[in-house]
């Protein structure tokens, strides 16, 4: 939206139509998820569909119950296509283009629909956000209502969404968060992916994947700071590099749903980069949008191109349209040695989409999984077997190879991949929280900080990323040596952000921060935006993959060794925390990253509004956000962690924190 335009106030309020709507139809122009296996009995889709007329008066059912029955055996799920709105753009609209009582409500309407845009969302008119099976919500009559309640909320309201389906509106208070959302809290004895199959199926539950179901999703700029991070990090860590990787050879796979972040990280870095991708629709979208430098069909093309980059000391990256194990397996056989990979498919959803076997194309792979899905298992496996055999040879020629935390190791030991430690304990390769973010991030209390202009203008972020970067600089004044590099690493991405034209979607910007910097940089846009300086209202929020709200052992905690790494106390608190201190909204999930029943994540939003009451809340709640984690992980004996709560108790004489004693090794082992 250009500065100074009249914003068009868009209705939300209709909520269930009175009358049928006439129906959209099949959409080619976006991609759809790929068929669920009927996972369901007759007794079972009888109450699905049971389930999903409850939305709908009486005098609709006649209408609807054929259709839905139809929609359950096509795609294995009751969307309710009937309802996709379509008079209304989807998208990221201004706030001020909303009808809503309260800007904290027209901030969440906001989200949702930067999370359902298509530009944004990876299945879009199946309400997927990202990662295969991330939901905003289980079908389009939930997004109606909510909408409609979210329209009606006033500021003594609370909306209450459980896993999609809005219960309703409750009295609550100014204080209280305006939404609380939680996503797939099922018991834990029922909490199998073939459970969350089930009640998906039945729309009594959902797997939200934290950042879509909670509506914080900034499309792949959100994961790419983590990535960039991370890849230089690993060539300082294993090949002695400085802070460019030109000459250094990357590799992964993955350009759909929450992926196509390793393609631009892998260039900002200055690596020459191929990235795997068997649906050519999601390779040739993260093209179109930047992402992805090129697109090679043919693999022998794609490493030619990759070698030729390295040769000229040219950053690059190649979306290879094909399976990852056949460009694997064809480095070995032309010899060609490669100094960093990795693999960043969704294998927290591997028998949904989330990983394709080698063998198959795109489309044969979807019919076999929901045709026969206990052979694509099976396809599924066998591959992951291949994969790693790939990947130990390449690394035995010197490759350094790690986990980016999407389950890879975990699905590979389960088909029974050679991947265990040389004791069976533990993966032979670390994950890279283990080596990377969670000693030189998470425990320092730096982690993905992020946040949307609501203004829709393109000045606003600018001057946004402007403001976070004179905070830095200020900071790097009297830093510690401890987080120097962090800092100066961060200063180098913000003041760059721009230039790399990653926004997808809203206007929005994430910064890998710690608490001091997030509290400090969120009060200058709160000034910023009472001053004028900024035209709207700025929403702050953060990803899963961080260092307090999420307890994850395969990833987000897999530096936690004190064997607290199962427990989910840290996420709950966060949750609670969070509430209680001032969040616009709050959201509790079992899934994301890793997947449905390996995780809890605990999120927030927060709307800076210029106020001197939102001044005091982002203080407390953003100061708690992260010192929680902290907290936890210096409990846990972590060094950086230890070294980061003791700064925060002296700048804060009313934070008192239980610290650990150490325990000489001799005497553990002495008998």
């Amino acid at each position: 939206m250009a500065s100074g335009a009249e914003p068009v106030i868009i209705d939300f309020g209709e909520g269930i139509p009175v009358h049928l709507p006439p129906h959209p139809g099949h959409d080619d122009s976006v991609d759809h998820a790929p068929q669920r296996r009927q996972i369901l009995n007759n007794s079972e889709k009888r109450l699905a569909l049971a389930n999903a007329l409850r939305y709908f008066p009486s005098s609709m059912h006649e209408i609807l119950a054929p259709e839905f029955k139809e929609e359950l055996e096509d795609y294995g799920r009751i969307f309710m296509m009937r309802f996709r709105p379509t008079s209304v753009e989807m998208k990221a609209h201004p706030i001020s283009s909303y009808g809503a009582k309260t800007q904290q409500a027209a901030s969440i309407m906001l989200m949702i629909q930067n999370n359902l845009d298509p530009d944004v969302a990876q299945f879009p008119h199946q309400l997927i956000t990202y990662g295969g099976n991330g939901a905003v919500f289980q079908n389009w009559a939930q997004y109606r209502l909510t909408m409609k309640y979210l329209s009606l909320m006033d500021e003594e309201q609370t909306l209450v969404m459980n896993s999609g389906h809005p219960l309703g509106l409750f009295p609550s208070n100014r204080e209280a968060p305006r939404v609380v959302i939680s996503n797939g809290m099922v018991i834990p004895n029922y909490s199998s992916q073939e459970d969350y199959e089930r009640f998906n199926a039945l729309g009594v539950s959902q797997f939200g994947q934290m950042t879509a179901g909670s509506y914080m999703y900034i499309g792949p700029q959100g994961i790419v700071h983590g990535t960039t991070i991370t890849l230089l990090n690993a060539a300082r860590n294993h090949l002695g590099t400085g802070d460019s990787l030109n000459g250094i050879c990357f590799v992964t796979s993955g350009l759909g749903g929450m992926s196509g972040a390793q393609a631009k990280a892998a260039v900002i870095a200055g690596a020459a980069c191929i990235v795997s991708e068997i649906n050519e629709h999601a390779a040739k979208k993260r093209h179109s949008q930047g992402w992805l430098s090129e697109i090679a069909s043919d693999v022998d093309d794609a490493i030619d191109r990759m070698v030729l980059a390295k040769e000229e000391k040219r950053a690059i990256s190649i979306g290879h349209v094909g399976n990852i194990v056949d460009l694997l397996e064809r480095l070995l056989e032309r010899e060609i040695g490669i100094e960093l990979l990795s693999d960043q498919t969704s294998l927290h959803n591997p028998w949904q989409g989330g990983y394709y076997p080698v063998g198959l194309n795109y489309e044969q792979a979807k019919e076999m999984m929901s045709a026969n899905p206990a052979q694509f298992k099976e396809e599924v496996q066998s591959s992951l077997r291949r994969h790693a055999t790939a990947v130990n040879s390449l690394v035995a020629n010197g490759t350094y190879f790690w986990d980016y935390g999407n389950a890879f190791l975990l699905e590979a030991s389960r088909a029974g991949a050679d991947v265990m430690a040389a004791e069976g304990i533990g993966f032979r390769y670390p994950s890279y929280v283990e080596d990377i973010m969670g000693p030189m991030c998470f425990d320092l209390g730096f982690g993905p900080f992020r946040w949307v202009c609501c203004s829709g203008n393109d000045d606003d972020l600018l001057k946004t990323d402007k403001i976070a970067a004179d905070v830095i600089k200020n900071m790097l004044v009297d830093a510690p040596d401890e987080i120097k590099q962090q800092l100066k690493d961060n200063l180098r991405w913000i003041e760059d952000a721009a230039g790399h034209n990653m926004t997808v979607g809203s206007r929005a910007r994430i910064l890998y921060a710690d608490e001091v910097g997030r509290r400090e940089i969120a009060s200058a846009f709160n000034k910023a935006i009472k001053d004028g300086f900024i035209s709207g209202p700025i929403v702050l929020g953060r990803d899963h993959h961080d260092v307090s709200g999420t307890d994850s052992p395969y990833r987000e905690t897999a530096n936690i060794r004190d064997g607290s790494m199962f427990t989910a106390d840290m996420a709950l608190q966060n949750f609670v925390g969070d509430a209680f201190r001032g969040a616009t909204w709050v959201s509790l999930h079992n899934g994301g990253g890793v997947g449905w029943g390996e995780v809890i994540n605990g999120g927030f939003g927060l709307l800076l509004d210029g106020s001197d009451d939102c001044e005091r809340r982002l203080q407390s709640m953003l100061s708690w956000d992260v010192n929680n984690g902290i907290a936890r992980r210096s409990w846990a004996r972590n060094s950086g962690a230890e070294f980061a709560i003791k700064r925060a108790m002296e700048n804060d004489e009313r934070l008192v924190v239980t610290m650990p004693n150490h325990v000489e090794d001799a005497l553990l082992n002495s008998e």
